[in-house]
């Protein structure tokens, strides 16, 4: 269970920083263009917390390993 919390909170933070870079751009006073290179830098954490998330059994195990 603490791997999936880990990877839906590392989900979270993505969408957050990509909804902050999206509110910044159509704020009305400072607009700005949308570019794709901030979209996806910030989409990092999305898509690594996806991984994380689809092999959390994997390393939910690997993780008790080491600990024991």
């Amino acid at each position: 269970m603490l791997v999936r919390l880990v990877a839906v909170c590392i989900i979270v933070i993505g969408l957050l920083d990509v909804g902050l870079y999206l509110t910044q751009c159509f704020e009305p006073r400072h607009r700005t263009a949308v570019r794709l290179f901030p979209i996806l830098t910030n989409s990092i954490p999305v898509f690594i917390g996806i991984i994380i998330l689809v092999k959390a059994k994997a390393i939910a195990e690997w993780v008790m390993d080491k600990l024991e």
